[in-house]
C-alpha cells in the first residue's frame, strides 16, 4: 500500500509487517509454487485497481480460471486472512492515534464525554439539569444474536493475540531478546491462524451463540464500563470542583436478547432461558470472585499503623477467617468473608463451585443489594481514614461492577412474534372460555375481551388441559421467567418486545400472558417487566402514533404503565422497513414515526423512550453511531435510549477493549448531547419536509416495484446472490426465512441485505433515490437542485441519510456485480432486470454527487476512501471465486465436481464455504470518531 501521510505510516507498516509474514506462512506451509500464485493474483489484481487497465483484469481473470481446486483453496484462505490482519491493523492504528491525541494534550473530538461536556458548558446550562440527566438517563446497547457473524471465536481470538503483540511493540520499550521473543510470538499466531479452521463445520445453537456473547463481558464490558464511569466522575468533579455530585447512577447498562428471543427460533425454549440467566450469573461470579481475591491482597493494611470503622471491625469479625497470622489485618478478613458469601450466592444461585474455595462457610446473599453494602462499608473506611486512594482503584471498579451489572450481568429480553401470542390467547380463551371466539373478533372488540379479562386475577391457563406444544412453549417461557425475577431480580429480564405489533390488543396479549405467570398483578395493575411494540415494516410505521394512541387512551393500561414509572418502549425496526420499502422511505419514514409518537406520548403524559433496532449495515439501519443519535428528530431522545447491536458488529466494537470503551462512550455523548443541547435534528424547515415526502414516495415506487412487483424477481434474486448458500452456512441458529418459501416478504433482512453485499451491488442501501431525485428535478429543475444542496448543507438528517449512501456506493462494483448476474439462467429475465438496476445505481451515483457537490464518492472521507481503494485488490479475487469455483453455477445444473480435499477437520484448510466473503470485509464504516 502507499500511504503518502505520514501520521499513517505506522499502518502501513503493520500491514507490510503482516501481509510479509502472512506470505511466509503460506510459503512455508504450502510451498513456494503456491506463494508464487498468490503472489501472482496480487499482483495482477493491484495493477488493474491502480491503472484500470483492462488487460490486467483479464490476467486476473486467466489466472483465477486456470488453478487446480487446491490452489483456489490456498488462494481464498490467504486473500481472507490478509483481509482479516488489514482490518486489525486498522483498528490497532484508530485505536493508536486516539492514544496520540490524548497524550498530545489535543482538544477531545467528537462522540467523547469530554467534548459533550464543553459543548454543555458553553451553554452555561445548570448543574442540575445534567445531573437530571445521569439520574434519569438510560443508555443501553443491546446484543443479539442475529446470524451475520461469520468469523468463529477461535479466529478472533487468535487476531486480538496478535493485536496485543503489535501494541506491546510500540507501548513499551523491548530488549533485543524481548523484541525477538515478539517476532517469534506473532509469526506463532499467524501460522496458527492459518491452520485454524475459518468456518464452523456445524451450526451453532442458542448456548452457542450465549458462550460467544459472553467472550465480549470478559474482554470487554465487565472490565471497561467501571473504568468509563470512572473517568466520567473524574471529569465532572474536575468541572465542577464544589459541588457535591457523589457517585454517579448507573445509567449505562448492557442488554441482551441472546438466549430470549423466540421470534421465528424454535430453539429459544424455557429450558434455554433459564440455562442462559445461569450461564450469565456463574460468569459475572467469577468477575466478582476474582477482583475480591485479588483485592485482599492489595488491602494489605494492619491496625498496627492505621484505624478502621467500627462497622468494618464488625464485617471482619464475621468472616469465617479465623487466621491469627491476619488479626490484625481487618481488610484482608472482611473480604474473605464477601468472597466466601458471595461463592455461597454463586453455589445457591447457579450450582456454580467457583475455582478457588472459600476459606469457610457463609450465608449466601439474598440480593445483590447486600453485596454493594458491604463493599460500601469498605469505602467508608478507608476514605474515613486516610486511604481515599485505595477506594479509587480496585474497589472503585468493583462497585460499579456490582451496581451495573448484579447477579445477573446483562438484562435478558423476551421477543415474540404477535402472529405467536394470538394464536396461544385464542387458545386459551377457546378452553376456558367457550363463548369467547378470539381470533374472531375484530381490533375493538379485542381491546375490550382483553381490559376485562385482564381485571381479573383469575387465570385462563389450567394444568389440566392438554395444550398445543406452541401454547405449552410459551406458557413454560414466561413461567421460568417469574422464576429467574425470584432468583436473580427482576432486572434480569425487564422486558418483552413484540415483533410485527399493529394494534393495542397485540400489547394487551402479551400482558395477559405475564398475568398467566404471575407477572402481571391484576389487584395493584403492578406490571414486572416493560412491554415493548415493535413497528417495522413501512405500513406499521405509519400508523405506529395511532396504534400508541389507542393503547395509552385504554384506562387500564394507563394504571399498569404507573408500575412502570409512567413510561412506555417503543421500538423501530430499521431492517426490515428497509427490506419493505427501501432505504430512503425506510430512513423517512422511521423519522416521521418518531416526530409523530413525541406528540402521541406528550398528549397522554407518558414518557417515551425509544428502542433502535439498527444492524450493522446501512441497509439494515447501520451507520455511524454518533451522527445517527445526533440527526434524530427533536425531543425523541428524552435521555434514554436503546439500540441493537447486531451479528459482526458487536465483534467489530467490542472485541478490542479499548475500541470498545470508546464505542460505549460514543453512545453516550451522543445520547447526552441530543438530550440537553437537543442534538441536531431539531426543527427542519418544512420545504424540507415536503421535498424529502415526496422524493421517498418516488423512490418507494421505484424499489417496489422492482423488488415486489417485477415478474421473476424472485428466481433473478435467488439466482444471482449467493443466498441458497448463505442459508447454509453455519452461522447462527436461527433459520434464515420464516418459512420454507422463497418469497421475499418472509426472507429475513440480514440475509437479503448479505446476500446484496456478497454481490458487490449493495443494493438495500441506494435503490430508488435516483429515480426518485430524477423525477424531482424533472418538476423543479435547478431550483429544486438547489434545494436539495441546501437540505444537506443544513439538515443533519438529510446529510447522515446521504452519508452512509455515499459509503454504500463506495463499496459497489457494477462490473463484478455483472459476473453474479451472469448465473441466472434465464437470459432475459437477466438482461431485463440488470439493465434497470445498473441504470437506478448510474442514476443514483450522479444524483448524489450533485446534490452533495463533489466529483468523487468520500471526497471528504479521505481517509475510508483509501481504506476501501486499497481493499478492492483482495476482494477482486475472492468474488471471482466465489462465482466461478464455489461451484454455485456447477452446483445448481447438478455438475458439482467432487473434492479432491479431505474433510476440512482432518487438514485444517479451507473447503468450498471459504469460498465466500466473510462478512467482516465488509464492514470497513467505523463507528467509533
Amino acid at each position: 500500500m502507499d500511504f503518502d501521510n505520514e501520521p499513517d505510516r505506522p499502518l502501513r507498516d503493520d500491514i507490510r509487517l503482516l501481509g510479509r509474514l502472512l506470505g511466509d506462512t503460506v510459503r512455508d506451509q504450502e510451498g513456494s509454487p503456491s506463494f508464487d500464485v498468490v503472489e501472482r493474483v496480487r499482483q495482477s489484481a493491484m495493477a488493474f485497481h491502480r491503472d484500470a487497465n483492462v488487460g490486467a483484469r483479464r490476467e486476473l481473470e486467466r489466472i483465477l480460471d486456470g488453478l487446480s481446486r487446491e490452489q483456489t483453496m490456498i488462494v481464498a484462505r490467504a486473500f481472507s486472512y490478509f483481509s482479516h490482519l488489514a482490518n486489525l491493523a486498522e483498528d490497532l492504528h484508530n485505536s493508536r492515534r486516539k492514544r496520540q491525541a490524548d497524550i498530545n494534550g489535543e482538544p477531545p473530538s467528537d462522540g467523547s464525554l469530554a467534548r459533550a461536556l464543553d459543548r454543555i458548558e458553553a451553554t452555561r446550562m445548570p448543574l442540575e439539569s445534567l445531573a437530571g440527566f445521569f439520574r434519569e438517563g438510560v443508555v443501553v446497547p443491546v446484543l443479539t444474536a442475529h446470524p451475520t457473524e461469520v468469523q468463529r471465536k477461535s479466529v478472533r481470538d487468535l487476531e486480538m493475540q496478535i493485536e496485543q503483540l503489535l501494541q506491546a511493540r510500540e507501548r513499551t520499550r523491548l530488549t533485543p531478546q524481548e523484541q525477538a521473543a515478539n517476532d517469534e510470538s506473532i509469526r506463532g499466531a499467524v501460522l496458527a491462524l492459518w491452520q485454524t479452521r475459518m468456518l464452523r463445520l456445524e451450526k451453532l445453537d442458542v448456548l452457542d451463540e450465549v458462550a460467544n456473547g459472553l467472550s465480549f463481558f470478559e474482554q470487554t464490558f465487565l472490565p471497561e464500563v467501571p473504568l468509563l464511569y470512572g473517568a466520567l466522575e473524574d471529569e465532572l468533579h474536575r468541572r465542577y470542583p464544589d459541588a457535591s455530585l457523589g457517585d454517579l447512577p448507573s445509567f449505562l447498562r448492557i442488554g441482551s436478547w441472546i438466549g430470549g428471543d423466540r421470534d421465528g427460533n424454535p430453539f429459544v425454549t424455557a429450558d434455554v432461558l433459564e440455562r442462559t440467566l445461569r450461564m450469565q450469573s456463574s460468569r459475572v461470579f467469577e468477575y466478582y470472585l476474582e477482583q475480591l481475591h485479588v483485592l485482599g491482597a492489595e488491602l494489605s493494611m494492619t491496625t498496627l499503623v492505621t484505624a478502621v470503622s467500627a462497622e468494618l471491625n464488625a464485617l471482619a469479625d464475621r468472616s469465617p477467617d479465623k487466621s491469627p497470622h491476619r488479626r490484625d489485618e481487618p481488610y484482608r478478613r472482611a473480604l474473605t468473608g464477601l468472597y466466601a458469601r458471595v461463592a455461597a450466592t454463586a453455589r445457591a444461585l447457579d450450582m456454580h463451585e467457583p475455582l478457588r474455595h472459600a476459606i469457610g462457610a457463609a450465608p449466601p446473599y439474598t440480593r445483590v443489594a447486600e453485596f454493594a453494602a458491604d463493599l460500601e462499608i469498605i469505602r467508608r473506611s478507608l476514605e474515613a481514614h486516610d486511604s481515599a486512594l485505595l477506594a479509587r482503584g480496585r474497589l472503585r471498579r468493583l462497585r460499579r461492577a456490582v451496581d451495573v451489572f448484579g447477579f445477573h450481568l446483562a438484562a435478558v429480553d423476551l421477543r415474540q412474534n404477535s402472529d405467536v401470542h394470538q394464536r396461544v390467547v385464542s387458545e386459551l380463551f377457546g378452553a376456558a372460555r367457550p363463548d369467547v371466539d378470539y381470533s374472531s373478533l375484530e381490533e375493538a372488540g379485542r381491546v375490550c375481551v382483553l381490559a376485562a379479562e385482564l381485571a381479573t386475577p383469575r387465570l385462563l391457563s389450567s394444568p389440566y388441559v392438554d395444550y398445543s406444544a406452541e401454547t405449552r412453549g410459551e406458557l413454560a417461557i414466561l413461567q421460568t421467567a417469574a422464576r429467574m425475577h425470584q432468583r436473580y431480580g427482576a432486572a434480569c429480564i425487564p422486558n418483552y418486545v413484540i415483533s410485527k405489533c399493529d394494534g393495542a390488543s397485540d400489547v394487551l396479549e402479551v400482558v395477559l400472558l405475564l398475568r398467566e405467570a404471575g407477572l402481571y398483578r391484576p389487584t395493584d395493575a403492578h406490571l414486572s417487566c416493560n412491554v415493548i411494540p415493535l413497528f417495522e415494516t413501512i405500513a406499521d410505521l405509519r400508523n405506529a402514533a395511532d396504534t400508541m394512541d389507542a393503547l395509552l387512551a385504554i384506562p387500564a393500561y394507563a394504571r399498569m404503565l404507573a408500575s412502570r414509572g409512567k413510561a412506555q418502549e417503543v421500538m423501530l425496526g430499521y431492517s426490515d422497513s428497509n427490506k419493505d420499502g427501501g432505504y430512503l422511505t425506510s430512513r423517512w419514514e422511521l423519522f416521521k414515526a418518531q416526530v409523530e409518537l413525541v406528540a402521541t406520548f406528550r398528549k397522554h403524559g407518558v414518557r417515551m423512550r425509544l428502542f433502535h433496532g439498527r444492524g450493522g449495515s446501512v441497509g439494515r439501519g447501520g451507520g455511524p453511531t454518533y451522527e445517527a443519535i445526533l440527526a434524530q428528530p427533536g425531543a425523541t431522545v428524552q435521555g434514554q435510549i436503546r439500540v441493537t447491536e447486531q451479528g459482526e458488529v458487536i465483534g467489530a466494537k467490542y472485541s478490542n477493549a479499548e475500541v470498545g470503551r470508546r464505542n460505549l462512550e460514543v453512545l453516550a455523548a451522543a445520547t447526552l448531547e441530543a438530550t440537553l443541547l437537543g442534538g441536531a435534528g431539531r426543527a427542519p424547515q418544512s420545504r424540507y419536509l415536503e421535498a424529502l415526502e415526496k422524493l421517498s414516495a418516488r423512490a418507494y415506487e421505484a424499489y417496489r416495484q422492482l423488488v415486489y412487483e417485477t415478474p421473476g424477481f424472485e428466481n433473478y434474486f435467488w439466482e444471482s446472490t449467493v443466498i441458497s448458500e448463505i442459508a447454509e452456512l453455519n452461522i447462527g441458529s436461527r433459520p434464515a426465512s420464516r418459512n420454507q418459501s422463497r418469497s421475499i416478504e418472509t426472507l429475513r433482512a440480514i440475509p437479503w441485505v448479505f446476500s446484496w453485499a456478497q454481490c458487490r451491488l449493495m443494493l438495500p442501501g441506494w435503490y430508488g433515490f435516483g429515480s426518485a431525485v430524477d423525477a424531482w428535478l424533472q418538476e423543479h429543475g435547478d431550483e429544486g437542485l438547489a434545494l436539495l444542496q441546501e437540505m444537506h448543507r443544513e439538515w443533519p438528517f438529510f446529510a447522515s441519510v446521504l452519508s452512509n449512501m455515499e459509503m454504500v456506493l463506495s463499496k459497489a462494483d457494477i462490473a463484478i456485480a455483472s459476473r453474479y448476474a451472469d448465473l441466472v439462467t434465464d437470459p432475459e429475465l437477466r438482461r431485463t432486470i440488470f439493465s434497470r438496476i445498473r441504470m437506478e445505481l448510474e442514476s443514483t451515483q450522479s444524483a448524489l454527487l450533485r446534490i452533495m457537490g463533489t466529483d468523487e464518492l468520500l471526497a471528504g472521507n479521505p481517509q475510508l476512501a483509501r481504506s476501501i481503494k486499497y481493499r478492492f485488490p483482495y476482494l477482486d479475487p475472492l468474488n471471482h471465486i466465489q462465482v466461478e469455483r464455489c461451484a454455485l453455477s456447477r452446483r445448481r445444473q447438478g455438475r458439482a465436481q467432487p473434492s479432491r480435499h479431505p474433510p476440512d477437520h482432518q487438514r485444517h484448510r479451507g473447503g468450498p464455504a471459504q469460498h465466500r466473503l466473510t462478512l467482516r470485509d465488509w464492514t470497513w464504516n467505523r463507528t467509533w470518531p
